[in-house]
């Protein structure tokens, strides 16, 4: 059995396709596996699985559908060997009835028995949108990353994402209360006059009046951490984006976001698309690749630390001072909303 890291799971999320979700998974794979240790990719795109292409795995044998729909009990029996060295890969299935839309057991059974792989790190690549399915794998994971790229559209839908992940995994923690579900239902839309608009009102408004539903709202808050990359970079303002999507999770979802890398845009990796050859990742003088092997380090010493809240009651309620903003006209705050 290998020795296994406090934090093993880890789901790759942004809301937006065509953002190099896949690309950055295969990357920060090959630079774990690297770094020595045993890795297992698993593409969680349930309708529209590519990860394998990616891989040079044209004809999978083996797909999650085969677990979802029992044909294979053992989540281990779907891994296939690839041609990287300490990588292992299981397929998404395909757009196929009732494999792109799992049952609750389903999904209970998948998320368990991923953490149970005989792996040093789990790596999920997820689809594109804010799909329940989705959100639930990138809630069951401690670690949680999201990756964007400079431009508005994917800013907007990357902030929607941690967004719509926050709110759901409110929502399940106050799915029997309905009146906290009608509060939260509209906090995530939008906000009439007399409804919390950000999550630190909400906690005002909790506080005094509904101390058992406040505790909880903490608690779920105190463990919800994500890391943010910002994927092909072309110039320093390009990298300095993450500020934006940082100042607008703070201030409406009370989140403080790390930002786990920058990665730069590399010709290489679009060779390595086209050819489906993973190999072109794995060129040590590759720009990218120099970017995934920073991110990988860092994903080494995070998932060393002990799973402990992230930040504290006191904190979370902290009127945060003014600052000069980082978005512009062109990245409107109120855009994000």
């Amino acid at each position: 059995m290998q020795e296994i890291t406090r934090i093993k799971l880890w789901s790759i999320g942004g809301g937006k396709g065509g953002i190099g979700k896949s690309i950055f998974t295969l990357g920060l794979g090959i630079s774990l596996s690297r770094l020595g240790k045993k890795v297992i990719l698993i593409d969680a795109d349930l309708g529209g699985a590519n990860l394998h292409t990616l891989m040079g795995v044209h004809y999978p044998p083996v797909t999650l559908e085969d677990f979802l729909l029992k044909r294979v009990e053992r989540l281990e029996d779907l891994i296939i060997p690839t041609e990287v060295e300490g990588i292992g890969l299981i397929c998404g299935a395909d757009d196929v009835l009732g494999a792109a839309n799992p049952t609750f057991a389903q999904k209970i059974r998948l998320l368990k028995q991923m953490e149970g792989l005989d792996a040093h790190f789990v790596l999920l690549d997820l689809g594109a949108g804010t799909s329940f399915n989705f959100l639930d794998f990138f809630n069951y994971s401690p670690g949680k990353i999201v990756l964007t790229t400079n431009q508005a559209t994917s800013l907007q839908n990357a902030y929607g994402f941690i967004k719509s992940a926050l709110y759901r995994q409110l929502s399940r923690e106050f799915s029997r209360d309905n009146d906290m579900l009608e509060m939260l239902f509209m906090m995530a839309g939008k906000p009439e006059y007399e409804t919390p608009r950000s999550i630190r009102e909400l906690l005002a408004y909790l506080k005094d009046a509904f101390p058992g539903e406040y505790a909880r709202v903490v608690r779920v808050m105190a463990y919800m951490r994500v890391w943010l990359v910002v994927n092909m970079i072309k110039t320093h303002r390009d990298g300095n984006c993450a500020r934006i999507i940082q100042e607008v999770c703070r201030d409406f979802l009370s989140l403080q976001l790390e930002v786990l890398g920058r990665v730069p845009y590399d010709s290489a990796v679009e060779a390595a698309v086209n050819n489906t050859n993973p190999f072109f990742l794995s060129q040590k003088k590759n720009k990218a690749m120099a970017a995934f092997q920073e991110i990988a380090e860092r994903v080494l010493k995070e998932s060393r630390l002990p799973r402990t809240a992230w930040v504290t009651e006191e904190e979370l309620m902290e009127e945060k001072e003014p600052q000069e903003p980082a978005a512009t006209a062109e990245y409107s705050s109120y855009y994000f909303w």
